[in-house]
């Protein structure tokens, strides 16, 4: 998609980057100086009901808690044509994918420290009665922060499918989940088992697995399963045990 100069009050200053759903792009509001995340859903995905309708609930899931390894979400709109739009707090910082690999695959005591982070954040999240669905060190951020232990704090992005638990109870009550047949929602290294059975019938466990895969791969440097094809990784989630970190 073609890079807008104007998105609201602001001035698009260049791509950060580009995920499944939307384009995300450093923005300047020029009368306060005030930096923003600026997210685009893609133009393929404007005119879809279904998928506008995950995308601005990236915003409503992530305004209703209020933890400091939340990303602070500012507005939504829409661009001229109609495409949603949502602006978001500016994260100045590198991805845990991004530090994983820089530390060489063991992140040592820091995945202790990093990780009560993430998961006292998820216990914040579920409180609410929301479920990411797709927890993985791509969505998660690594920020300065003197006011944390060791001086950094990780902060939880996109929330562009999560579902209110209350929906995801519904729908599988009703036997009429809200995802089409066959789409795969999360990715499927981190996916639990029952997410891998059905996108439509997921909990807040499902946010614990994938942070537990998160863990596994912050120690060993590799996730505890790895395939070629997704049907057989999603398999290794179904019926296999992982290696002991240990060895």
């Amino acid at each position: 998609m073609d890079t807008p100069d104007i998105v609201g009050p602001y001035h698009v200053v260049r791509k950060i980057g580009q995920g499944g759903m939307g384009v995300v792009y450093e923005g300047v509001q020029p009368q306060i100086e005030r930096r923003v995340a600026i997210k685009i859903l893609l133009p393929e995905y404007a005119r879809n009901a279904d998928i506008s309708a995950r995308f601005l609930n990236e915003a409503r899931a992530a305004n209703r808690v209020c933890h400091p390894s939340m990303v602070a979400v500012y507005e939504v709109g829409q661009l001229p044509d109609g495409t949603g739009y949502i602006t978001m707090e500016y994260l100045a910082g590198e991805s845990l994918t991004q530090r994983i690999q820089r530390a060489g695959g063991n992140m040592g005591s820091a995945t202790l420290r990093l990780g009560r982070q993430l998961a006292t954040a998820l216990a914040a999240v579920h409180a609410h009665g929301i479920v990411h669905r797709d927890l993985k060190p791509d969505n998660v951020m690594i920020i300065p922060d003197a006011e944390s232990p060791g001086g950094e704090r990780v902060k939880i992005l996109d929330f562009g499918i999560a579902k209110l638990a209350s929906e995801l109870k519904s729908a599988a009550l009703t036997s009429q989940p809200r995802t089409r047949t066959g789409m795969i929602l999360g990715t499927p290294l981190y996916m639990a088992p029952e997410q891998c059975r059905a996108a439509g019938k997921v909990d807040s466990k499902a946010d614990v697995y994938a942070l537990g895969v998160m863990l596994f791969e912050m120690f060993a440097g590799q996730p505890p399963f790895t395939a070629e094809g997704v049907g057989e990784l999603m398999a290794m989630h179904l019926y296999q045990e992982p290696r002991p970190l240990t060895e």
